[in-house]
């Protein structure tokens, strides 16, 4: 008989408060609309996430909030997690960390120094909101001159729309497709 095999995954799980509160832009968009700014910081995660490759939770905790109930919603594949009333975030993270297995790689996202600690403690590795940011703003730089240069090397390429007057190519494609 053969033993299966445990396939390890790599998740992210993010501290939701705490990521808003130290992304400037998240942060000053909920001072007016916190749910627009969890929507914001759910739907980058998801990007992150798929660029990654990882399985990825958002926390967002309802300790000052009365009678509530742990919640869990799908995003387009992000878990966006609602703690309990009287649980905080980082409770929940703790409690969710502590039952990984050995073989998966969990990154935790928050700025909270106590919490960095246990997930250090755990295994895990910490992603600090700041580094968080820069990656995610390296990654899309990186994406926009991608796009840019593939856009300047298709527009300097030697084809005869870029050399030949837009009328006489507009004419000339018109034969090539007998529409004339």
């Amino acid at each position: 008989m053969q033993a299966s095999k445990y396939i390890s995954k790599t998740f992210l799980v993010v501290d939701g408060y705490n990521i808003i509160n130290a992304w400037p832009r998240l942060k000053k968009t909920s001072d007016d609309d916190l749910e627009l700014a969890r929507d914001m910081l759910v739907e980058i995660i998801h990007e992150y996430s798929k660029i990654k490759g990882y399985e990825a939770y958002v926390v967002f905790d309802a300790y000052n909030v009365k009678s509530t109930e742990e919640k869990y919603e799908d995003h387009h594949g992000v878990t966006v997690v609602y703690t309990k009333e009287n649980q905080t975030a980082d409770t929940y993270i703790e409690k969710f960390i502590s039952g990984m297995s050995k073989y998966d790689q969990v990154y935790v996202a928050t700025s909270d120094y106590a919490e960095q600690q246990i997930v250090l403690g755990k295994g895990c590795s910490r992603v600090p909101a700041r580094e968080l940011i820069e990656e995610l703003n390296r990654y899309k730089d990186s994406l926009r001159k991608t796009s840019k240069s593939k856009s300047n090397k298709f527009n300097s390429m030697n084809r005869l729309e870029n050399k030949i007057d837009s009328d006489i190519y507009e004419k000339l494609e018109k034969i090539r497709r007998k529409k004339i």
